[in-house]
């Protein structure tokens, strides 16, 4: 490993560190298939949960090695149809933003489940200055998440958007004091972490699937989806609802 991605904790929160403050974390081949591998890993290991991405140095990522693509080197998307996070996790990854999230770290962010953003953060399509397109699921991922007619003034004027300004519209899911973004994602994954993993993870694959199904099919499969929670957990849980447990509204997730 170069250093380029790094991975911290053992517990069921693994954070996953873009590593290149120098360049704004902005990704060259290497370190995407470093990060690749960081996910591929946290995907297989049992014990953990959630990940949380975060970039170093106050930044969350700039897109593509615009360097290493003026030198020659062929762009491969990394989360597109294709791409080595073309396919999705079976596991929550919350997006700790700091600075800026633009080009392909706009698309990088959107991979990911939820968006934790600093109040300084930024999110846009700075790309559109150099003539590289978006290729990493922006295109689809964005108009999905905050509407087409928004998603398309940040893909054709290249404008940052502020991070209060993207909590508004959908693309930030929680604005928090500067520097906390990664402490703060990190007390969020926790919590999700803490909650029954199979229901927690049938409902997300639920609400992605339904994206592509017509109504009748998205209700089959949320029943679908749904049978092992009901046999493996929903009768544990609502044992301990019944003996008082949770009953004032807490989501500490204790199980």
């Amino acid at each position: 490993m170069s250093g380029k991605i790094l991975v911290e904790g053992t517990g069921p929160v693994r954070t996953i560190i873009i590593n290149r403050p120098e360049v704004r974390n902005a990704l060259d081949r290497e370190s995407v298939a470093e990060l690749a591998a960081a996910f591929e890993a946290f995907e297989r290991d049992g014990s953990a949960q959630v990940a949380v991405l975060w970039g170093s140095g106050g930044a969350f990522c700039a897109g593509a090695d615009l360097k290493e693509l003026a030198a020659g080197t062929v762009y491969d998307a990394w989360a597109g149809e294709r791409g080595p996070l073309a396919r999705p996790l079976s596991k929550p990854v919350i997006a700790a933003v700091a600075g800026h999230a633009c080009a392909g770290g706009l698309g990088l962010a959107l991979w990911c489940d939820l968006r934790i953003a600093e109040q300084s953060a930024s999110f846009g399509v700075l790309s559109r200055r150099w003539g590289v397109p978006m290729s990493d699921g922006t295109t689809v991922r964005l108009p999905r998440l905050i509407g087409t007619g928004r998603a398309l003034d940040m893909l054709l004027t290249a404008r940052l958007v502020p991070a209060e300004e993207a909590m508004a519209i959908g693309l930030a899911t929680r604005v928090v004091p500067d520097g906390t973004a990664r402490a703060e994602a990190e007390a969020l994954a926790a919590q999700i972490a803490a909650f029954p993993h199979i229901a927690m993870r049938s409902d997300r694959s639920s609400a992605y699937a339904q994206e592509g199904m017509d109504r009748s099919s998205a209700l089959a499969n949320e029943d679908l989806v749904a049978q092992e929670a009901k046999r493996v957990e929903a009768r544990d849980g609502a044992t301990r609802f019944a003996a008082g447990s949770g009953r004032h509204g807490t989501t500490d997730g204790a199980q």
